[in-house]
């Protein structure tokens, strides 16, 4: 007698059905199109998890920056000048510093300024 498939296919189609709960229309209840909108969505969760990483550095530069210029300086001058001090500090915290602490971030926009004067 030949091996027939039927529990293991099963489990395999509830598996990928349980997966693709909350999909709308076909893409939730039909197997074969739930299975390519999977296929799909594991595409973008991965293209999108190295995306999210380049709009946040993008979104904290445009944050320094403008505090920068409030200071009067650029963000080039600030990143050079901190560079120059050996001050390493990352721009997710130099964002969170001009946000939630501008006495702390005119301190660290000072001590750029005086190094890119000296």
């Amino acid at each position: 007698m030949r091996v027939r498939k039927g529990a293991a296919r099963h489990r395999k189609h509830k598996r990928i059905l349980k997966a693709a709960k909350g999909y709308r229309g076909g893409r939730g209840k039909e197997r074969v199109i739930a299975k390519q909108q999977l296929l799909k969505s594991m595409y973008y969760s991965y293209r999108d998890r190295k995306a999210r990483k380049r709009e946040f550095r993008a979104l904290w530069i445009v944050r320094i920056n403008a505090a920068c210029r409030e200071r009067g300086l650029t963000y080039g001058a600030l990143m050079a000048g901190l560079r120059k001090k050996g001050i390493a500090i990352n721009r997710k915290m130099l964002a969170e510093l001009a946000v939630r602490d501008p006495k702390g971030f005119n301190a660290v926009v000072k001590t750029a300024q005086e190094a890119a004067s000296a």
